[in-house]
């Protein structure tokens, strides 16, 4: 019998590495940068709380939606 809750972590745990790495990619970053940016971020814990069904979309959406709304997680200061 397949285990729900291990098939969820599994996957969200697939989800935030290809969210990780097209924002490195997309953003042109070392994937360590685009890690930290990614745990800070609120759709990091969206996807963690399952918030809006948000972890069923696809992640380069997740990954533009990141960029647009969280804008301050980008900023050099």
């Amino acid at each position: 019998m397949i285990d729900k809750e291990k098939l969820d972590k599994a996957y969200k745990e697939m989800l935030e590495e290809k969210i990780i790495n097209c924002l490195a990619e997309t953003k042109d970053i070392p994937i360590r940068q685009a890690m930290d940016i990614y745990y800070k971020s609120k759709l990091s814990q969206q996807i963690n709380d399952g918030s809006y069904g948000i972890e069923n979309m696809d992640y380069r959406y997740l990954v533009q939606d990141l960029i647009e709304n969280e804008p301050e997680l980008f900023s050099t200061d």
